[in-house]
């Protein structure tokens, strides 16, 4: 028989067992739950919508008074009013204005003699009339030509006659310069494929078998090679002149994304590089979009490239950038909004669960951004007025709010973390109407190589992947001052080689994307409220 201390102490043993058991229970079920979470945000990112918008929740407040719906009695059924669908009255001559800028030819249906005589009497028809049948648009295929370039030499008919000029005069006509030297290599050959790989994301392998098909066996190698001297040469010079111009605006927006090189000094093939992007805000001057390829993602980079800016700096909250001298930081708002997106739970059918802190951080984002897009046609010192009326007591709460909750939700706390670790660079852009509230542009430009990257998969070496960054940067400026970038490009490799801009360096302010004869030459044709659209816009939203 045990005694009554034995009895308690077994109690005391199973209950100690029992408490550990239940602790790895919760353990483990919490472990379950945010796997399951993870995998549900998973697939809703791969397979569901890829826009964040925050999804209408009916029947409930949100937040600071505003009504999304009417709370109705359970007892009644739920009644959703779903706007009237409206389609605008087509309008005479809007479908001729969308082929306006296409060269128009008329193609003549006539009778031929033979054709022209009245079966009945046998005599002649006359022409009485005509009309318009239909229009259709022609596609003309890229074609290859070989263009010879044959140099006239001309001599004087006098000199060398009399002693008074004993020596002939020889003179040459002018030939353009070549692109690139000892190369069958043109402006427009040059441009093309930069453009197809860059502007289009078509590999060099493709752009091969392409001109292959016309005619051309060119390999993809002899293609880089195109591509590198060329970007060296010609583009180089343009982009020291931008990058000087970038430097002087008050707001540079950057990011960073992985770009691998195969024949990297000291690096495996598989090491990650990076594509840096530097770009102006969209409230000051022409825009300007630079990429910098460097073999890591060390802060120096950043600081070397930024070196002598003293205006604010919009970016994620990487530590790297620390290192540049002489900015003010400001964070993206559209991250912090996804650290919160990120953690609001979901159920089986990757729908949101309502009332989580997610959901009240992401609540908050949303307030600042919905505020932006009302103040987006104002002028930077309006917008920064109403920013330090509106947006003050909005983040007040949000800070408090943040500071206030507490959370082992794995993604919360992550979120709520990076909320209060960097507060002091979320309240930045209050210092100046010019700063965007997100570095969405910066990511906007990161599209491209993202795309690029994922068609051409490497660059082979060091030298391909500065001149990948080169190109990006010309045709991306390009495309964002409104031009053809295909257009631009030929034009530089055309006009370039002819130019003194090596002894000259002011030449190449004629050359770069916002100068009047390059708009007069390269610009797009859109029409003018697409024009209109676009200047515009001084302000992003999510």
């Amino acid at each position: 028989m045990q005694s009554s201390d034995e009895k308690d102490q077994r109690i005391r043993q199973l209950e100690n067992e029992n408490r550990t058991l239940q602790e790895k229970v919760d353990l483990l079920e919490h472990n379950v739950e945010v796997l399951t979470q993870a995998v549900l945000h998973a697939s809703k990112q791969r397979f569901g919508a890829s826009s964040e918008k925050t999804p209408q929740v009916y029947g409930q407040c949100f937040l600071f008074g505003e009504l999304i719906d009417e709370i109705l009695d359970k007892t009644e059924n739920k009644v959703i009013n779903i706007k009237e669908h409206k389609r605008p009255v087509r309008k005479k001559g809007d479908r001729e204005n969308l082929i306006k800028a296409l060269p128009h030819e008329v193609i003549e249906c006539v009778l031929n003699a033979e054709e022209a005589i009245c079966k009945i009497c046998g005599s002649e028809f006359e022409i009485i009339g005509k009309k318009k049948v239909r229009s259709e648009m022609e596609y003309i295929p890229a074609k290859l030509i070989m263009k010879g370039y044959v140099q006239y030499v001309y001599k004087c008919i006098e000199c060398g006659k009399n002693d008074a000029n004993p020596y002939d005069f020889i003179s040459c006509a002018p030939v353009p310069a070549p692109v690139l030297s000892h190369s069958f290599a043109s402006p427009s050959c040059v441009a093309w494929v930069m453009y197809q790989k860059y502007m289009m994301s078509v590999p060099l392998y493709r752009q091969e078998k392409d001109f292959k098909r016309m005619g051309a066996e060119l390999k993809r190698d002899m293609l880089a090679n195109w591509v590198i001297r060329s970007s060296e040469y010609w583009l180089m010079p343009l982009y020291e002149k931008m990058h000087e111009q970038l430097l002087k605006c008050g707001v540079i927006m950057s990011d960073e994304t992985t770009w691998q090189v195969n024949h990297e000094e000291g690096k495996k093939a598989s090491s990650k590089s990076y594509i840096w992007i530097h770009r102006s805000g969209n409230c000051e001057g022409p825009p300007i979009i630079l990429y910098k390829y460097t073999s890591s993602r060390s802060g120096d980079h950043a600081k070397k490239f930024l070196e002598g800016f003293r205006g604010f700096h919009v970016s994620d909250a990487y530590a790297g950038y620390e290192k540049v001298e002489g900015i003010t930081r400001c964070l993206c708002f559209s991250h912090l909004r996804r650290y919160y997106l990120e953690a609001i739970p979901l159920d089986s059918g990757k729908k949101e669960i309502p009332g989580s802190g997610g959901a009240i951080g992401r609540a908050y984002c949303d307030k600042l951004f919905r505020l932006e897009r009302k103040w987006k046609k104002l002028s930077p010192e309006e917008r920064g007025k109403n920013r330090l009326i509106y947006s003050v007591p909005v983040l007040d709460a949000f800070f408090v709010w943040a500071e206030n909750t507490f959370t082992n939700q794995g993604n919360l706390k992550k979120a709520l973390g990076y909320t209060l670790n960097h507060k002091k660079y979320f309240t930045n852009f209050l210092l100046d109407g010019r700063i965007p509230l997100s570095n969405n542009l910066s990511e906007i430009a990161v599209k491209p190589v993202a795309i690029t990257r994922k068609n051409s998969l490497f660059s082979d070496s060091p030298a391909g992947a500065e001149a990948s960054a080169t190109v990006f940067s010309i045709i991306n400026t390009a495309a964002a001052n409104n031009l053809d970038a295909y257009k631009y490009l030929e034009y530089l490799f055309r006009r370039l080689p002819n130019s003194n801009f090596a002894s000259n360096s002011s030449v190449l302010d004629e050359y770069l994307p916002w100068s009047d004869k390059v708009q007069l030459e390269c610009r797009i044709n859109t029409t003018e409220t697409e024009i209109t659209k676009k200047e515009e816009s001084c302000s992003e939203s999510a």
